[in-house]
């Protein structure tokens, strides 16, 4: 069987590109005008082919029944716009980039491990200062999911999430569990969360899809290679940007054959998670070609190993400039969200990013 990937290959600061026509990613949050059509056959790459926007039509026009389907659904995932996301009383856009804070209640997760465990005050006001510095999402955990970390009880999990998620419902932000449990979902939902975040793309509790397919709460897919026992474990790529981009296809469309709303699913393709400093890097520079799925994209490279990896093994806390650098670079690729720690910084690298790309701002005629 065949399958077929429409990357982007060659990006434009706007639609007025050196390069002749270039297209507009995610309804405008990126620009392409070279594109590669790849044609993979058990797992191999048979047929690669490169050509320009304008040239999209002629080369879609000449595949055969079946890939041709797939072609004209990826050119125009490609380009698609994305409804906003409700979130309780909030209304998140999608036509701009959003930031997710990240807020761990655990004792051992990579960065801020046991700061805020047991510690509510302490939680709230960080997450209060994330609100304040622009933050669309807080993003609630109660389970490290960093390598070698210990299991957490289920109920243990409920416990360090849901009484932070009950104080944050209360000042109407717009609030996300991450978790990959069904109970502690179930709970965090009724506590007042509005999104669900599965690091296991829903695949660790088989009773988890049913669950956010009648809540109607948004859910974030992320790829992990591993199962039950271990995230990171059974990393055997091909081609990192290739497999990654089959296992999410696969599990959005579970989740839509579950009953979940095609426009209610976000994904992540899971940046550190059972990927090596090179697997990392080249799912980063590919992150338009998710485009090609047809959902709003979640990268969070925040205080990730590769930074320390690239930058003389910097621990996580001094990893600030990498994080800053991986979210503009999502920002440059159409991702809607990213997922920080630091959400003030991202928040500078945001409004500078967004003043380079306004038009009142900057005459782009002068780029033709």
């Amino acid at each position: 069987m065949q399958t077929l990937y429409i990357r982007p290959i060659g990006s434009a600061e706007s639609p007025q590109s050196d390069e002749g026509e270039a297209i507009r990613l995610a309804g405008g949050l990126a620009y392409a005008s070279r594109f590669a059509l790849i044609i993979r056959e058990g797992g191999r790459v048979v047929s690669r082919r490169r050509f320009g926007a304008a040239d999209a039509a002629e080369v879609l026009d000449s595949l055969a029944a079946p890939l041709a389907a797939e072609a004209a659904a990826q050119w125009e995932n490609l380009a698609a716009a994305h409804a906003p996301l409700i979130c309780g009383a909030r209304t998140l856009r999608l036509d701009q980039p959003q930031v997710m804070g990240i807020l761990n209640v655990t004792p051992d997760s990579f960065s801020d491990g046991g700061t805020f465990l047991d510690k509510p005050e302490a939680a709230l006001e960080h997450a209060s200062a994330m609100l304040e510095a622009g933050a669309a999402i807080i993003d609630v955990g109660g389970e490290s999911t960093r390598p070698g970390a210990a299991a957490v009880w289920e109920g243990d999990e409920a416990k360090r999430v849901v009484p932070v998620i009950e104080k944050l419902s209360a000042s109407g932000a717009a609030i996300s569990i991450d978790s990959r449990r069904s109970s502690v979902l179930q709970a965090a939902l009724e506590a007042g969360a509005h999104l669900v975040n599965d690091v296991s793309a829903l695949r660790h509790d088989p009773r988890s899809i049913e669950l956010v397919a009648a809540s109607s709460a948004p859910v974030v897919l992320m790829h992990a290679p591993g199962g039950e026992g271990d995230l990171h474990a059974e990393a055997n790529y091909g081609d990192v940007v290739l497999d990654v981009f089959d296992a999410l296809r696969r599990r959005r469309d579970a989740a839509v054959a579950g009953g979940i709303a095609r426009g209610k699913i976000l994904l992540d393709p899971g940046i550190g998670f059972g990927k090596t400093l090179a697997e990392n890097l080249a799912l980063m520079n590919a992150l338009p070609l998710f485009h090609a799925l047809g959902q709003p994209l979640l990268v969070g490279a925040s205080r990730k190993r590769m930074i320390g990896a690239l930058s003389k093994e910097a621990p996580a806390h001094k990893r600030l400039g990498g994080s800053v650098l991986l979210a503009a670079s999502a920002f440059n690729a159409g991702v809607q969200v990213v997922r920080v720690h630091d959400v003030a910084e991202t928040m500078q690298a945001l409004h500078v990013w967004r003043g380079l790309r306004d038009a009142a701002l900057t005459d782009f005629k002068q780029m033709a």
